[in-house]
C-alpha cells in the first residue's frame, strides 16, 4: 500500500464493496455515457441501497431524481461515489464526497498517469487530497467493481456475475469483465471484482489483503502487469497466500508487452524471471494465460486439496485416457500404478477387457450402475490422491440427438431420453459427493464443456457446484496448480 495510504482500514474497502448509498457523479441522459451506463449496470444488478446520480442538469437519469451539487445528498446516506466526471474537477468533487461522510471513491476517469506528465502530477494530487480526507480511492482509469453478496455492479462494463467465492482484482478493467464471462458460461461465480486501473493509491495487493480477510471469499485472482515495491509486494503477496490461494497472471512480461503496458495503465513492467522467482517463494500460482488462471481460481474454489501427486484417470474410452497419462508425464504429478488390490476389486466390476491399469479404461463395459461404483472404489483408495473422469457427455449426446430427431417422444424415445440424461446426471453428482465427501479432487473434463454446454453432463457438473474443464489437458493443469499450493502450505507447516 502507499505509505499515503496506510490509515486505510477493512472499514474504507467495506464502504467500497458494501455500500449503504452510492453517489454516481456524471450521471448523463446518454445512454453512450460512462454515467449512464455505471447508474444502469447498478439498478440491473439489483442494488438495493440508496442511490443519488449527481450531473450539471438534474433532472431524471433511468427514472431517478438528478442531484446538481453533491450537497443536495443527505450527509450519511451514500459511503461510495463512483465518478465519471472530468479529471479536472474531481479534486472538489472528494472534498465535497467527504464532507458527506462518504469513505470510498472509485474514479472511472481518464486523464492521469497514462496521459504524461500532467496528468502524473494530477495522480499525486489526487492521492496527496485522498490521504487528507481519509478516503479511499480506487483507480482512476479504472472500470469499475462489483460485489455480489450486495448484488451491486458499480461498472462501465459488462455483464454482472453469479455469486460465487472468487474475488478478483485486475489492472486492466477488460479482464474483469473476462473472467466475469468465464464466472458466467461456468458457473462458479465471483465474490467481489475490481479494477483498480492506475492503482494511484491503493493496488492488487491491497485488494488481496482484503480478500484474505473477506468471508465471502475463498481464492483470488488476479491480473498485474507492473509492480512497484518488489520487496513489499513479494512480503505481503506471501502472507495472503498462508491464509488463501492467490492466482496471478502478469502482462508486459515480453519487450512489446511491457511497452504495450506503460501505455496502457502507466505501469512499469518487472523482469518476468525475478516476478516468475518471486511468485514462487510466495506460493502465488503464476498463470500463463486468462484462462488457464480463471480455471485454476475455479479449481481452488471448488476442489479440495489433494495430499499427494498421485493420480487415478477412470475413463469410459482408451484414447482419452492415454493423452491424460501424457498430460500426466509433463508435470509434477504422478499416474498412479494401480494397486494390486484395487484391480482386484476392479475386475469383479468390469469385463476381462478392461485396461486392468491406470488409465482405468471401461472399454465400454459398463452397466447402469459401474460407473459411478468404479468412480467411487477408484477415489475411496488410500493410494489415490486425485482422479481424473473422462468420457462423460455420451450417453448425453445420445439423448440430444434423439430428442431433436423427427421421431421424438415416439417409440419409446421420451423413456430413453430421461435415462440417459437422468444417468448423466448421476455420474455428475457422484463425482462431486465424492470429492466433498473424502477430500479429494476429482476433476470431470470434456470438450462438451465448449462444444455442447447444454449436454446433459455438462449441465451435471455445474448443478454439482463443481468446474467441467475443456480438456483433460487443462484438467491436469489446475490439479497441477492444487498440487503445487498444497505442497507449499506444507512445507511450511500450514
Amino acid at each position: 500500500m502507499n505509505s499515503a495510504a496506510s490509515f486505510l482500514t477493512d472499514d474504507h474497502f467495506l464502504a467500497l464493496f458494501e455500500p449503504q448509498g452510492i453517489v454516481v457523479a456524471g450521471a448523463s441522459t446518454h445512454p453512450g455515457k460512462f454515467g449512464f451506463v455505471a447508474l444502469h449496470n447498478i439498478l440491473a444488478s439489483g442494488y438495493e441501497g440508496e442511490l443519488f446520480p449527481l450531473n450539471r442538469d438534474g433532472g431524471e437519469v433511468l427514472g431517478r431524481k438528478a442531484f446538481t451539487d453533491i450537497e443536495d445528498v443527505p450527509g450519511g446516506a451514500a459511503d461510495l461515489v463512483f465518478v465519471c466526471t472530468p479529471a479536472s474537477t474531481n479534486v472538489a468533487l472528494l472534498r465535497a464526497a467527504a464532507a458527506k461522510g462518504i469513505k470510498a471513491a472509485f474514479i472511472a476517469s481518464a486523464g492521469y498517469g497514462e496521459a504524461g506528465p500532467e496528468g502524473q502530477l494530477a495522480q499525486a494530487e489526487l492521492v496527496e487530497v485522498a490521504a487528507e480526507l481519509g478516503m479511499l480511492v480506487v483507480g482512476p482509469n479504472g472500470q469499475g467493481v462489483v460485489s455480489t453478496p450486495a448484488k451491486m455492479c458499480a461498472q462501465i462494463v459488462a455483464p454482472y456475475p453469479p455469486r460465487g467465492r472468487i474475488a478478483v482484482v485486475s489492472q486492466s478493467g477488460n479482464f474483469v469483465s473476462s473472467f466475469q464471462n468465464y464466472a458466467i458460461a461456468s458457473g462458479i461465480g465471483i465474490s467481489r471484482a475490481v479494477s483498480c486501473g492506475n492503482a494511484a493509491q491503493v493496488g492488487v495487493v491491497d485488494f488481496l489483503e482484503f480478500f484474505a480477510n473477506d468471508p465471502q471469499t475463498d481464492v483470488a485472482l488476479a491480473y498485474v502487469e507492473g509492480v512497484g515495491d518488489g520487496r513489499s509486494f513479494y512480503q505481503r503477496l506471501r502472507a495472503v497466500c498462508e491464509r488463501m490461494p492467490v492466482v496471478l497472471v502478469k502482462g508486459g512480461v515480453t519487450p512489446g508487452g511491457a511497452r504495450a503496458a506503460a501505455s496502457h495503465t502507466g505501469s512499469l513492467a518487472t523482469d518476468d524471471r525475478v516476478f516468475d522467482g518471486m511468485c514462487r517463494q510466495a506460493g502465488a500460482i503464476r498463470a500463463e494465460t486468462i484462462e488457464e488462471a480463471y480455471e485454476a481460481a475455479a479449481t481452488f474454489a471448488t476442489q479440495p486439496l489433494p495430499q499427494g501427486p498421485r493420480v487415478v484417470i477412470v475413463s469410459t474410452a482408451g484414447g482419452w485416457g492415454v493423452v491424460t497419462a501424457d498430460a500426466i508425464g509433463r508435470t509434477n504429478l504422478e499416474l498412479l500404478p494401480l494397486p494390486e488390490d484395487l484391480r482386484a476389486e476392479l475386475d469383479r466390476m468390469l469385463p476381462p477387457r478392461w485396461s486392468r491399469n491406470n488409465p482405468i479404461d471401461l472399454a465400454g463395459g459398463e452397466t447402469k450402475d459401474t460407473i459411478p461404483e468404479v468412480l467411487a472404489t477408484a477415489a475411496r483408495h488410500p493410494q489415490v490422491d486425485a482422479v481424473i473422469f473422462l468420457g462423460m457427455g455420451i450417453q448425453g449426446n445420445v439423448a440430444k440427438m434423439e430428442r431433436e430427431g423427427p421421431f421424438y417422444p415416439d417409440y419409446g424415445l421420451d423413456r430413453i431420453v430421461a435415462y440417459h440424461e437422468r444417468q448423466e446426471r448421476r455420474y455428475t453428482s457422484t463425482a462431486a459427493e465424492l470429492a466433498d465427501g473424502l477430500g479429494k479432487p476429482i476433476l470431470t473434463a470434456t470438450e462438451l464443456a465448449v462444444t455442447s454446454p447444454d449436454n446433459a453432463a455438462v449441465r451435471g457438473v455445474a448443478e454439482s457446484g463443481k468446474y467441467c474443464y475443456p480438456s483433460s489437458n487443462r484438467a491436469v493443469i489446475a490439479l497441477e496448480h492444487l498440487w503445487y499450493y498444497a505442497r507449499w502450505r506444507a512445507r511450511r507447516g500450514l
